[in-house]
């Protein structure tokens, strides 16, 4: 049975992504192309910016066989050099 995780992409500052490099937007193209990829291999549902006032976050939710497969896309991402991922195992209701 597969399960869902929730992937929290925390940046390494907080005015993070308003003051990004021009380096750190070519790596969050790729991330978002990455995932994107993930997306058509069935094992990424969601993903984007969540926009909270305390600080803006990257939130996704991952469908895997196990948590060794959502280290797996972390360790891939592009993006893992410009913050830390939080992962959380999620109960999920979907549709039937």
């Amino acid at each position: 049975m597969k399960k869902h995780y929730v992937i929290k992409l925390i940046g390494k500052r907080p005015t993070f992504p308003n003051d990004m490099t021009e380096d750190e937007r070519l790596i969050m193209q790729a991330h978002s192309e990455y995932l994107k990829g993930k997306m058509k291999e069935g094992l990424v549902l969601i993903f984007g910016p969540v926009f909270d006032p305390k600080g803006v976050y990257g939130l996704g939710i991952v469908v895997v066989d196990d948590e060794a497969q959502v280290q797996e896309i972390i360790a891939n991402d592009p993006a893992n050099a410009l913050g830390t991922y939080e992962v959380a195992l999620m109960m999920a209701w979907m549709p039937s």
